[in-house]
């Protein structure tokens, strides 16, 4: 690899995306794409399909699994996943990607797994809870029984008859307090050290391992709120730091609870995925940030040695998202390869696409992955080109 190549480039899509066009592929082969990471389950959403023929909006209501929901698969399960109605077919994710795979693009299945606002409403006491006692309906807490087996379920069903490459886990860990729901109104309310501690969950199943850990829980969400009431009157920094709030033994007993819980689901789903596709390459989501949470979760000191390849988000053309870019290779190391997730969306400036891309190269990411193929109009297509043809070995 040159210091401005990269060893893979993939590209994302939903099925919706390849459905009913003709010209997908063509689009897709002309800019020189040969891997896609295709949503097989994923969150509600409104997506934009500007190059459709038959649509210009999807309006994916609430999250689902693109596969078939079998009976014999989801017997017995307290959460089962929904289907979806909007997706181009009842078998959405197998018809588009044995059109991809039938024209010699390698498909990945995009696998989204604690984020499910419909799920979270359906059983509410599977989800993420505050230090105040507020519920995020859109956070299924990573750790409950139930959440395990669906996820476990759900990555099983979603690679099940397909010839994959490989797979691509979202939301492996816990969300937070951040969230793009629907006219979100939280943004900035909770800045710096807020994030954090508005994102701490506070189950009783989370209580109770805490205290395991020698750590009273009472005081421990009693010293959560008291930071968060803190910040909100001006007593306390945005650029706090957590031992500011919380005291060593109990930094270390959230943190070993939600890194144990993030690597206990890892495993069960990997586990699934591996058990149809023992050669599938795993790709995983992550943030070298111990304390993140979201659809990139913190990386665990034994993620990189689970997985073929961390990707961290460099949406934003900015120096942090470098910089994570950097910190993610020096945590992994050679134990996995880094992949920079970059977006050609609003507000991106498309000029300064390529700087940020060779930015991200130079800090230790040797795969780009590119989203995304159905959003984009054609100056935006023409600029995801422009990437992989700069950036190819």
């Amino acid at each position: 690899m040159s210091e401005r190549t990269v060893d893979r480039i993939v590209a994302h899509a939903y099925p919706w995306d390849v459905l009913g066009d003709p010209h997908f592929v063509d689009r897709a082969r002309a800019l020189g794409v040969a891997e896609i990471s295709l949503a097989a389950s994923y969150h509600s959403t409104r997506a934009a399909t500007p190059l459709h023929p038959a649509h210009k909006v999807v309006d994916a209501h609430h999250a689902a699994l693109y596969r078939p929901i079998r009976p014999t698969a989801w017997d017995g399960h307290t959460v089962t996943a929904r289907a979806a109605t909007w997706a181009g077919s009842e078998d959405a994710f197998a018809d588009a990607a044995r059109i991809l795979i039938d024209a010699g693009i390698e498909v990945n299945a995009w696998i989204v797994l604690s984020h499910s606002t419909v799920l979270g409403h359906a059983h509410p006491d599977a989800t993420v809870v505050n230090c105040f006692g507020d519920r995020y309906p859109y956070a299924l807490a990573p750790g409950h029984p139930d959440i395990v087996r669906y996820a476990r379920t759900l990555a099983a069903e979603a690679v099940r008859g397909v010839a994959l490459h490989g797979v691509s886990i979202e939301a492996c860990g816990q969300l937070g307090i951040a969230h793009v729901g629907p006219h979100e109104k939280t943004d900035g309310a909770y800045p710096g050290i807020g994030d954090t501690l508005m994102s701490i969950s506070c189950t009783e199943r989370e209580r109770e391992l805490w205290a395991d850990r020698g750590v009273d829980p009472d005081k421990l969400a009693a010293k959560l709120r008291a930071g968060v009431d803190a910040l909100t009157r001006s007593m306390l920094a945005p650029d706090a730091v957590i031992t500011d709030v919380l005291d060593e033994a109990e930094v270390e007993a959230v943190l070993s609870v939600r890194h144990a819980e993030a690597d206990a689901l890892r495993g069960a789903v990997l586990g699934a995925v591996r058990a149809e596709i023992p050669s599938a390459r795993v790709t995983l989501h992550g943030h070298p940030n111990p304390w993140k949470t979201g659809p990139s979760p913190a990386l665990t000191s034994a993620a990189a040695g689970d997985v073929d390849a961390v990707l961290v988000s460099a949406w934003p053309g900015t120096a942090e998202t470098v910089a994570v870019t950097k910190q993610t290779r020096a945590i992994v190391g050679d134990a996995a390869d880094v992949g920079a997730y970059v977006s050609v969306l609003p507000p991106k400036n498309l000029d300064d696409v390529s700087g940020h891309v060779a930015a991200t190269v130079a800090a230790g990411a040797n795969e780009l992955h590119l989203y995304h193929l159905g959003l984009v109009n054609a100056v935006q297509l023409d600029a995801l080109g422009r990437i992989i043809r700069d950036f190819s070995v």
